[in-house]
């Protein structure tokens, strides 16, 4: 049975090296919609929520990643624009890690030979051990 839907994955599963934002969170053109009269296309929403969607491009740390697979897009369906957290690590890119991350796999037959691609979707980009829930510690009982 093939899946056709998403399935949540953890941040950890998806990006075991780390994830690096390569540039902004920016709105997705809708290339289905016409064109403004400056030129510009409106932004897509998503078909489920209706809610706008959003996309960045990080890098994955894996240094075993082919050249197709070290950029990857994830999108967001978020009222506003998802605002990534602020670079401290003195590199050029911002480690990040993704909240509520999805994955949907999928057959890019763009190249020379079909292969298995991946379309990630998350609710939210934040800095790496943010996203993380921590589980709360077992209430004590008290001895009466």
């Amino acid at each position: 049975m093939a899946m056709k839907q998403r399935f949540e994955v953890g941040h950890a599963v998806a990006f075991p090296k780390g994830a690096f934002l390569r540039g902004e969170v920016e709105a997705v053109a809708d290339f289905n919609g016409e064109r403004r009269a400056d030129g510009s296309r409106p932004q897509q929403h998503d078909k489920e929520t209706g809610l706008p969607l959003w996309q960045c491009v990080v890098i994955d740390g894996d240094e075993d990643a082919g050249r197709k697979e070290i950029g990857v897009t994830v999108k967001f369906a978020a009222k506003y624009q998802p605002v990534p957290p602020e670079n401290k690590s003195g590199m050029p890119w911002t480690p990040v890690e993704f909240v509520g991350l999805t994955a949907l796999p999928y057959v890019d037959d763009n190249g020379v030979r079909p292969r298995i691609a991946w379309s990630f979707r998350a609710t939210d980009i934040v800095a790496p051990g943010q996203g993380r829930t921590v589980a709360k510690p077992p209430e004590s009982k008290s001895a009466a």
